[in-house]
């Protein structure tokens, strides 16, 4: 079990060795000072992108791309030390290395592991979305097939846990633009699409489309409500071409809701963003959304929260400093607190900063920097063992960092 932090201002910081390879028990720190572009073996330190999850017994799994491969591996002491790397692909795919593209880990109260990632089916960067399972404690993991069997785009997979312990994953695709341009028209973006499991990610419904003509480039965010219904975020293509973030409410997991708007900004734009929303809901029910725009209306990062369920938010709240290019927000309802994390750039280093609320989004904490590195790095990410949240960060110049989430100074 992670260990619960009860000094207020104490900082713990997991920098996995160096030195360690696939295989290995790891169980020392360091800092990794190695060159990414000549790091291609499939060890942690060679990732660009690592994604976390707890288990309910408080294990810290991490899935990475690394080497061609994606690659699984747990901790039971809080990141101290890792067990031996497990490689869930085979051959080597042409992962989807988009920026907005990582791979994706849940795992159920039984300690059952669901992974879904995608790749790229050629060079006008169509993708497919595979899916795996662990049943053996992430010792193995079955053979990753195709979340569908259809021959179109596919990417920016999300997947996650119902209460129930049933897999819901969603997805953008493309499969609607071949009837619309073989009719002539003019097809905008994807749609949104989705599948369920209920077996523990051993097999999936059909795929079915939650809506259509959304943005295709951006990352999902993908939380449940109080009452265990999936509800999607996602940056959508409006009228005229402007693509502004949405919401849907799945009423179960067989039936999405309507779209509703998050906000008003007023993108308009005929590319794409590679910067996807974030979505987090309470155990009251309150949504929170954090966002990138650059739209006529407003331009940089901004949250906002609903409390109908979705069906409208409250007035935007921007985030960041706008002459430190503010960018890839998260955000996590925490079981004391909510926490809002994004990058900023100086000039000279990046740094990861916070805000925090206690009373639902309704007045928010100074930021603050809690991390910062000189070279490249992943976007920053909260996880939480249900106690505390962490920021989960990798960087290229010191590696994997596990740091908790500490309260206002």
């Amino acid at each position: 079990m992670i260990e619960e932090l009860t000094m207020k201002h104490r900082t713990f910081i997991v920098t996995l060795a160096l030195a360690l390879t696939q295989g290995s028990a790891w169980g020392q720190m360091s800092h990794n000072h190695a060159s990414e572009a000549a790091c291609e073996t499939t060890e942690l330190r060679c990732a660009s992108k690592v994604t976390p999850t707890f288990g309910a017994d408080g294990t810290l799994w991490l899935a990475w791309m690394a080497g061609g491969q994606v690659l699984v591996a747990s901790s039971g002491d809080g990141g101290h030390s890792l067990s031996p790397a497990v490689q869930v692909t085979q051959d080597k795919p042409n992962l989807d290395w988009g920026p907005d593209a990582r791979p994706k880990i849940v795992v159920d109260r039984k300690g059952g592991i669901a992974v879904a990632f995608s790749t790229f089916r050629d060079k006008a960067f169509n993708g497919e979305v595979f899916y795996s399972r662990s049943t053996d404690g992430g010792k193995t993991f079955a053979t990753p097939r195709p979340i569908t069997d259809n021959a179109e785009s596919q990417r920016f997979e999300a997947v996650g846990f119902d209460p129930e312990g049933n897999v819901f994953a969603a997805w953008l695709d493309k499969r609607n633009r071949v009837p619309v341009q073989q009719a002539g028209k003019k097809y905008d973006g994807a749609a949104l699409f989705f599948a369920s499991s209920r077996d523990g990610g051993a097999t999936y419904s059909q795929a079915t489309m939650a809506a259509d003509n959304t943005c295709e480039c951006c990352r999902l965010g993908l939380a449940f409500d109080p009452s265990g219904h999936p509800v999607i975020a996602f940056r959508n293509i409006f009228e005229g071409g402007v693509r502004d973030h949405a919401v849907v409410t799945f009423a179960d997991q067989k039936t999405p809701g309507e779209v509703h708007r998050v906000s008003q900004d007023d993108w308009q734009v005929a590319a794409c963003p590679h910067q996807g929303p974030s979505l987090s809901i309470a155990t009251d029910g309150t949504y929170h959304v954090v966002w990138y725009t650059n739209g006529k209306a407003r331009k940089g990062l901004f949250y906002a929260q609903s409390r109908d369920g979705g069906k409208t938010f409250s007035q935007p709240m921007p985030i960041g400093r706008p002459d430190r290019n503010p960018s890839r927000p998260y955000v996590m309802a925490g079981p004391q607190e909510t926490e809002i994390v994004w990058k900023e750039f100086d000039g000279e280093k990046t740094s990861v900063n916070l805000i925090t609320t206690t009373d639902a989004g309704r007045t928010w904490s100074q930021p603050r920097v809690i991390a910062s590195t000189a070279d490249s790095s992943d976007h920053p990410l909260l996880v939480s063992n249900g106690r505390q949240t962490y920021l989960s960060w990798m960087t290229k110049a010191d590696g994997y960092h596990l740091q908790p989430i500490e309260g206002e100074p």
